[in-house]
């Protein structure tokens, strides 16, 4: 059975980090792009960063951008956000993303496994 398994969740003050884990199980992904998605209470699923196969390009979203970062560790088939600065809007449930494809992509409809979320709720 193919997982993807979020980890590192939680509550934090604003201004504090997480830092979020996908690990893969079922099969290897080394060879997927892999992104992180969220989606807010009321609010529409939103792209928030992915990697390529290599980790060696990398996208984020404007309203990230300086303070996620993405990253990936393939020999342990996890994937990361780093999150920092947080602010109360980055409040969502985070979920990873894997595509058959190893060029990275912002689309959600473009992914073929998903992890069923993480919540991250930052307090003002």
């Amino acid at each position: 059975q193919v997982q993807l398994v979020e980890s590192g969740g939680g509550s934090v003050q604003a201004g504090g980090s997480l830092r979020l884990s996908c690990a893969g199980s079922g099969r290897t992904f080394s060879s997927s792009a892999m992104g992180w998605f969220r989606q807010a209470p009321g609010k529409e699923r939103e792209f928030v960063a992915a990697v390529d196969w290599t980790d060696g390009i990398r996208m984020h979203a404007d309203s990230v951008k300086g303070r996620f970062t993405i990253s990936r560790d393939n020999a342990k088939n996890t994937v990361y956000l780093q999150m920092s600065s947080l602010k109360p809007e980055d409040t969502a449930v985070y979920s990873c993303a894997a595509r058959e494809s190893r060029k990275l992509s912002n689309r959600a409809v473009e992914c073929g496994y998903w992890g069923l979320g993480a919540q991250v709720t930052v307090s003002s």
